[in-house]
């Protein structure tokens, strides 16, 4: 089966690995261009690029994907089968429609629940305990084809989106190998979603982890989880910004200061309230310093109890 693969980042190159160790025919990868990363900025590849040059694969960089030369340059790679996995771009029908086999796609949930960019973030912030991968056609919605295989993953009350974004990533080869499986012996069933039961996990931006401490303290403590590695959850005390990667909620109304009052102040945490409970704080960050546990930061610094943040 002569496949052309498209995805960008990270959590892509699990499902390219297994698609070349399982001897499919990769006539290309296509991926986004290349973006300067990190203080210098300078032009780094995207994850998926560096693999597929690891491995000798073609790889295709297109600015823009709703153009006729792209995609007769696709047509020209004859694919039986387009994948995708997190490419970032919605396909239009002249590229949907070039491989005999279709577009699938490998989603990081558990359709129609978490269409959109973020899926794997919103899935912790909101609290979820269940998420998954979903294997789908691709039509020319967001995500809104025709399902194929589904497995779940329990989200645990301390797992960030970094470590489910991980095993997601895993889990979303293993899924794709199944269905393309199942594909050539032609037991592939399609289940329409229903649109009356989706949710959407819109793009992240900085702002998305601002903290506010009027909501309750399990909220607030998805929210941190939710937003780790990025774009970070953060508060301000003293007019510094504060970042906060790692909490704790306390299902406790025994502070009564208003939601933001550092309640109290340990060798080990920084406890605040919150709209309903307290959140206690293990690590954190300024924009002066390094990423460190309370503790840590304590030992040279002093954070005033009674003093708010936000």
């Amino acid at each position: 089966m002569r496949i052309i693969f498209m995805g960008t980042p990270e959590f892509a190159v699990p499902s390219l690995d297994m698609l070349l160790k399982e001897g499919y025919d990769i006539a290309a990868v296509v991926t986004q261009p290349d973006k300067p990363k990190g203080r210098g900025n300078k032009i780094a590849y995207p994850p998926v690029k560096e693999y597929a040059i690891k491995n000798a694969i073609r790889v295709i960089q297109p600015q823009k994907v709703k153009t006729p030369e792209f995609a007769e340059e696709l047509r020209a790679l004859k694919p039986d089968l387009l994948v995708t996995a997190a490419y970032g771009r919605i396909l239009p029908g002249g590229v949907l429609d070039i491989a005999p086999l279709g577009c699938i796609n490998v989603h990081g949930s558990l359709l129609p629940k978490y269409r959109g960019a973020a899926p794997i973030q919103w899935s912790i912030i909101n609290g979820e305990a269940v998420t998954g991968i979903t294997t789908m056609y691709t039509d020319i919605g967001m995500d809104t084809g025709d399902m194929l295989l589904k497995k779940g993953i329990k989200i645990s009350d301390e797992m960030t989106a970094g470590e489910l974004h991980d095993k997601l990533s895993a889990l979303g080869a293993e899924v794709l190998k199944e269905t393309l499986e199942r594909l050539k012996i032609g037991t592939l069933e399609r289940v329409p979603q229903l649109d009356e039961e989706a949710t959407y996990a819109p793009i992240m931006t900085k702002e998305t982890g601002l903290i506010d401490w009027s909501g309750d303290c399990a909220r607030i403590h998805n929210l941190v989880r939710g937003t780790n590695p990025w774009p970070g959850a953060y508060t301000f005390y003293k007019g510094e910004r504060m970042r906060v990667w790692k909490t704790e909620a306390i299902d406790d109304l025994s502070c009564s200061g208003r939601p933001g009052c550092i309640c109290k102040v340990t060798d080990g945490s920084i406890i605040a309230a919150c709209g309903s409970g307290m959140v206690r704080i293990l690590e954190l960050q300024f924009d002066s310093c390094r990423r460190m546990t309370a503790e840590e930061y304590m030992r040279g610094h002093k954070i005033d109890e009674g003093e708010f943040l936000g």
